[in-house]
């Protein structure tokens, strides 16, 4: 168990961030997983290959897109350390595959540009929300702000935080691996339904349980942080959760409704289709810029205690 390093890259990451200069020199690790599964894809998923040979072909990116992200990451571990202090490039190492400096202030954004106009509340969710922002209005920002940061607290941070504290930095790096190739395949179009049906399924085994945790540490956090409501946050959770589309997002994306007192899912448009979704969360209907704010609260103070509870396993196990 990677408690202690667990603790020091998320606290690193919180304090930090992922560095703009080193972001504008080599890129982020995010990217060239990103890379590798673009020229994978190219070459396994052309569109008038049957559909059985894509979804093998689906199969075999991830399996090399795995095998290439282990590897390297067992050289660096075996790199690291076996240099004087190289458990402090393990740290940095790991910490540039947690994303929760980088979540909270994107979702700020959203709220600072909503109070300025409509457009820029729209441009700025744009960066975190899949659906078109050009057909919400003010409650669908907002609600896709809130949103997507209740599920990306438990895919962009929890979760990696899950897997480096259980395996490492090898295994941080195949989860962050997992949920790039489900982002950019994972789709159920009929570009992606095939041959990104392995990524997704994988992606959707990874995430049961960091999400679950996710939906934890917020009603926690609601029941210590004065102002929400951490009973509605667990009855949202026990109510709502199992009607969300994925199997892992309506966890946070209840407890997080229930906590705020604010109805988040529904009905939504991709690609100009509405897509009928269940509520998650209970309470008033139109979200705002505050809700925004308090959500980012509650995530904020969510974290601390996770990376409290870190530091109490480092103490006693590591």
């Amino acid at each position: 168990m990677s408690f202690a390093i667990a603790f020091l890259a998320m606290l690193l990451e919180r304090m930090v961030g992922y560095p703009r200069q080193l972001l504008d020199a080599i890129g982020h690790p995010v990217m060239w997983m990103g890379k590798l599964i673009t020229i994978l894809e190219e070459r396994g998923n052309h569109p008038e290959l049957p559909e059985q040979r894509r979804r093998q072909n689906g199969y075999a990116m991830i399996g090399l897109a795995l095998a290439a992200t282990l590897l390297i990451s067992l050289i660096i571990i075996a790199i690291t350390r076996s240099a004087p202090f190289g458990w402090i490039f393990e740290i940095f190492f790991a910490s540039t595959l947690i994303a929760q400096k980088e979540l909270g202030r994107a979702v700020k954004a959203v709220a600072e540009g909503l109070r300025s106009s409509l457009d820029e509340g729209r441009e700025a969710v744009s960066h975190i929300v899949g659906r078109d922002p050009d057909d919400l209005d003010e409650d669908g920002v907002a609600r896709g702000a809130v949103e997507s940061l209740a599920e990306n607290a438990s895919d962009g941070v929890v979760a990696p935080i899950f897997y480096l504290m259980l395996f490492g930095l090898p295994g941080i790096a195949l989860y962050k691996m997992i949920n790039t190739a489900d982002s950019m395949v994972g789709h159920k179009n009929e570009r992606f339904k095939d041959f990104g049906y392995a990524s997704a399924k994988l992606d959707d085994w990874a995430n049961f349980v960091p999400a679950r945790i996710t939906a934890f540490f917020f009603t926690v956090a609601a029941k210590f942080k004065e102002g929400f409501d951490a009973k509605a946050a667990w009855r949202s959770v026990q109510r709502d959760a199992k009607w969300h589309k994925s199997p892992n997002a309506g966890w946070p994306e209840a407890a997080m409704g229930g906590a705020l007192g604010v109805k988040l899912g529904g009905p939504r448009d991709y690609d100009g289709e509405t897509v009928e979704l269940a509520y998650m969360g209970e309470g008033k209907e139109h979200v705002d810029a505050d809700d925004i704010d308090r959500a980012v609260a509650l995530y904020w103070f969510a974290l601390t205690l996770i990376l409290g509870t870190l530091l109490v396993l480092a103490a006693f196990f590591n």
